[in-house]
């Protein structure tokens, strides 16, 4: 399989979504299952559809990392009070 750019993936996918993708696969060269495939990558990941060079499609930021961090702590907090009021039920029940 050819390895293709991504700048020229983008203008591919571009083009076809002006012209349609059969005619842009063949005035550029490729396959349209080709070009069919880089479509649905840019639907289903956008900017991120066409990654390489070592670069990895799942990236979060730092604030995403923040969110989730302080959501785990709440989360924990959460369950430390439920755990707790376990226990109290608990001893209730025995008396």
């Amino acid at each position: 399989m050819k390895p293709y750019e991504k700048e020229f993936k983008d203008k591919a996918v571009k083009i076809a979504l002006e012209v349609g993708t059969a005619k842009a696969a063949r005035d550029l060269g490729i396959s349209s299952n080709t070009l069919y495939t880089w479509m649905n990558l840019v639907r289903k990941h956008g900017g991120l559809a066409h990654v390489g060079n070592g670069n990895s499609r799942q990236r979060s930021s730092d604030s995403d990392t923040a969110n989730h961090t302080k959501r785990i702590r709440e989360l924990e907090k959460v369950n430390q009070i439920l755990k707790d009021a376990l226990g109290f039920f608990a001893v209730s029940q025995k008396k």
